[in-house]
C-alpha cells in the first residue's frame, strides 16, 4: 500500500487549492478546484432532480450539523435542472450566511455519476462526504465521519438507517437493502487525492445503479481499504412510489454488465455468482409452450405453461415472504412477476450488448 493511501490524517488529503484550473460558468472541469476563500474540511456533495421539497429537507439537516459551518461546504448539483431547485439552494445558503456555504451548480440531465464528479471537482475540500437529496443526516454525521476518516484511510462507508413502520412493500424492502450494503452514495467519505486517482465516477454509468459499487471497487483495486464508520448515520426515509416501479428498475440490470467487465472478481465476490436460474426458468418454459403449441402440441405446452406459472408463483411468493400482505399490494406482486423475468432478461441482453460481455 502507497504512502499516499496510509499516511497523515485530513490535513494531508488532496492538492492545495489553486493547483489546477478553476471552475467556470457554474461548471467544474476534471479535477478543477476553486481558489477563493479558506479551504473547507469536508464537502458534502449531493446530486439532486427535480425534488426541491425532499432536497429542502436534507439540506435542513445538513447545515444544521454539530460540526462547526466554517469547517465544510456544501455542493448541490442539479441534473434537472430546475428553477425550484435553484431557489431552494440559494435560500438555505442565504439563511446560514456562509457558514457554512452552500452552493449550486448545474449538469443538465447527464446523470447522478456525473452531477457527483461535478460536485467533487468544483471543491478545493481535502475530504468528500456524498449523501443523496432523499436522506436526512444525523446532526453529528460530519463530525464522527472525520474522525473516522482521521486515521487517512482512503474512504469510509457510514451507516444507513431505513425506518419502516409494519410489513414492508416489496419497495420498502428494497429501500431496506442499504442497510447492509458496503458502500453507498447515500453516506460515504472518500478522499480527494484518492478521487483524482481513480479518475471519480465512472460517466457511463447514467442511471443511480452501481456507480457507487463501481466507485468502491475502484478504490478496492488501489489496495486500499474502505472503513466502516457506522457512528456517521444518515436517515432514509421510504420513497413513495407508483404502481409497478419495479418494472423500470429492470432497466438497471443493463449496467450491472458494465460493472462486470471492469471488475469481474469484486463482482462475482460482492454481486452475484450465478445467474438468475429462476428467471431463466420462467422465460424458457413459456418459449417452449409457444413453440409447442405452434407445433400442434397442446399438452406439451400445456406442461410448459404450467411449469411457467409454478415458477411466477414462486417468484411472487419469495417477494411476499415476510412483505405485506396487503391485498393491492400482493396484487402488484403477482403482476408484476410474471413480467419482470421478461424484462430483467431482456435488459441484460442489452447490457450485454452494449458493453460487450457476457455476465451472471
Amino acid at each position: 500500500m502507497s504512502a499516499s493511501l496510509t499516511g497523515g490524517g485530513l490535513p494531508a488529503f488532496g492538492a492545495p487549492a489553486g493547483q489546477l484550473p478553476t471552475a467556470a460558468d457554474g461548471q467544474a472541469p476534471s479535477g478543477s478546484l476553486p481558489t477563493r476563500g479558506p479551504r473547507p474540511e469536508v464537502a458534502v456533495v449531493m446530486a439532486t432532480y427535480r425534488r426541491p421539497d425532499m432536497l429542502r429537507r436534507c439540506l435542513e439537516a445538513v447545515v444544521g450539523q454539530s460540526l462547526a459551518g466554517d469547517r465544510y461546504e456544501v455542493v448541490v448539483v442539479d441534473d434537472g435542472p430546475d428553477d425550484d431547485t435553484r431557489r431552494v439552494v440559494e435560500s438555505m445558503d442565504a439563511a446560514t450566511g456562509g457558514a457554512p456555504a452552500v452552493r449550486y451548480l448545474r449538469n443538465v440531465g447527464k446523470g447522478p455519476a456525473t452531477a457527483r464528479n461535478v460536485g467533487w471537482r468544483a471543491s478545493a475540500a481535502p475530504l468528500i462526504a456524498f449523501t443523496d437529496d432523499d436522506t436526512v443526516p444525523d446532526a453529528d454525521w460530519l463530525r464522527e465521519g472525520l474522525a473516522a476518516m482521521s486515521s487517512g484511510h482512503a474512504a469510509a462507508s457510514g451507516r444507513v438507517r431505513v425506518p419502516v413502520e409494519g410489513a414492508p412493500t416489496d419497495h420498502a424492502r428494497m429501500t431496506q437493502g442499504l442497510e447492509t450494503a458496503e458502500f453507498v452514495t447515500a453516506n460515504a467519505f472518500v478522499r480527494r487525492d484518492i478521487l483524482l486517482r481513480v479518475g471519480g465516477f465512472d460517466e457511463r454509468f447514467k442511471r443511480a445503479w452501481r456507480e457507487d459499487s463501481d466507485l468502491h471497487f475502484a478504490i478496492l483495486s488501489l489496495g486500499a481499504e474502505v472503513i466502516r464508520a457506522d457512528r456517521a448515520v444518515v436517515l432514509h426515509p421510504v420513497r413513495p412510489a407508483p404502481w409497478g416501479i419495479s418494472l423500470g428498475q429492470q432497466k438497471n440490470v443493463v449496467f450491472d454488465g458494465l460493472l462486470y467487465k471492469k471488475h469481474r472478481a469484486l463482482f462475482r465476490q460482492k454481486v452475484r455468482t450465478q445467474p438468475p436460474w429462476l428467471y431463466l426458468g420462467i422465460v424458457g418454459l413459456t418459449g417452449a409452450a409457444l413453440v409447442a403449441l405452434a407445433n400442434g402440441a397442446p399438452q406439451a405446452a400445456g406442461w410448459c405453461g404450467l411449469g411457467a406459472l409454478l415458477g411466477i408463483g414462486r417468484f411472487a411468493w419469495l417477494r411476499l415472504r415476510g412483505a405485506s400482505h396487503d391485498p393491492a399490494h400482493v396484487w402488484e406482486m403477482l403482476c408484476t412477476s410474471a413480467a419482470i423475468p421478461f424484462l430483467a432478461l431482456w435488459w441484460r441482453v442489452v447490457g450485454a450488448w452494449r458493453f460487450k460481455v457476457i455476465y451472471p
